[in-house]
Order: C-alpha cells, then structure tokens, then sequence
C-alpha cells in the first residue's frame, strides 16, 4: 500500500522513478498527475538550485516526469515562460 500523503509531500521518497507513478494500480489519475505535478515542480526547483551554483547529489529527472505526465495525457508546458523560474504545468 502506498502512503498517498506522503507521495503528495515528498513524491521522490515513496517512488524510485515516475514511471511507477503512473503504473501503480492503487492510485488513480488524479492522484497520479498531482504526485508527478509535485515531482515536477520539485525538480524544477533542483535546477534552478545548479543554476545558482547551488550543487547537489540529486539529479531532477524532469525529462521524465514529463514523459510520466505524457503517458497520462498531460500536456506540458515547460516551452512556454512561466512568471517564476519554476515553470508550470
């Protein structure tokens, strides 16, 4: 069983990769877009961080999140500019 709270807080903690996101039978769209959303916007903030010469261990693993989003039918709109370095989805 999947702790959906804190997939929604901290998705990288409860899933090894977004693919697993998607292909867990236990959540559902919803749930999977608002976790790989989360994902997202987490890794946005980790390249904004290397950015600013703030170097750290993790690799965001944007790419994929969005491939993740794709398989779901979310259309991303990393392409176009977003009021924050963030981005948006």
């Amino acid at each position: 069983m999947v702790d959906i709270e804190r997939a929604m807080i901290n998705p990288d903690a409860v899933f090894q990769h977004p693919d697993e996101v998607v292909d867990h039978p236990e959540l559902t769209r919803e749930q999977q877009i608002e976790i790989l959303r989360r994902w997202a916007y987490d890794a946005r903030a980790m390249e904004v961080a290397e950015e600013e010469n703030m170097t750290s261990p993790y690799t965001s693993g944007l790419e994929q999140i969005m491939r993740a989003l794709h398989r779901l039918g979310v259309e991303g709109q990393s392409d176009q500019a977003a009021p924050t370095k963030h981005g948006s989805l």
